[in-house]
């Protein structure tokens, strides 16, 4: 068991695009997602990806039954996803706060498509494939953006719906009912 330091939003590893992971079930792959589930629970996250503790490898993590920090949403199951692929099943987005534990403390205002299919393979080397809507669907959209470099703040739109959550608050931006997705 192995807690990793997540790479913070300025770290030069979370711009680039991670590879493919050739064998799904070896030893190394394994060390990695125990890793990452290990850090993910530490921090409560909803999800993390692999270039997050610094593996520039095509894995991301979610899932959770409840989550203090996330009271108001639906469980997920815990999923380990290698080599995903997304693909958007309705041009219909919906707007929505979001965090990462890359950017801790801060907060955004995200557009994303609201309805999803994601595919890749399990730990096993299993194919999996699974249709979701609304905050599963956004937080695998999140964690595979991570893959390719990308983190949630180069989505946003409006940079005056951005900063931390305490100050949004005070100066009524940002309006917690909206945030189902809200991640350190």
């Amino acid at each position: 068991m192995t807690i990793k330091t997540v790479l913070r939003l300025g770290d030069p590893i979370l711009q680039q695009r991670s590879i493919e992971v050739d064998d799904p079930d070896s030893y190394e792959t394994q060390v990695i997602i125990e890793d990452m589930f290990d850090t993910m629970h530490e921090y409560k996250g909803a999800g993390l990806a692999a270039p997050q503790i610094g593996i520039l490898k095509r894995i991301v993590i979610f899932g959770f039954e409840s989550n203090p920090r996330y009271p108001d949403v639906d469980s997920i199951p815990e999923t380990i996803l290698i080599n995903p692929v997304i693909e958007i099943l309705s041009t219909e987005k919906k707007d929505d706060w979001e965090g990462c534990l890359s950017v801790p403390g801060l907060r955004g205002l995200v557009s994303r498509p609201d309805h999803i299919r994601y595919s890749g393979y399990d730990k096993n080397g299993a194919y999996i494939e699974k249709e979701v809507k609304g905050f599963h669907a956004r937080v695998v959209q999140h964690e595979c953006d991570h893959l390719d470099g990308i983190l949630y703040v180069q989505r946003m739109k409006d940079m005056t719906k951005f900063g931390f959550i305490s100050e949004l608050e005070q100066n009524d931006i940002y309006n917690s009912s909206l945030c189902d997705t809200c991640e350190e």
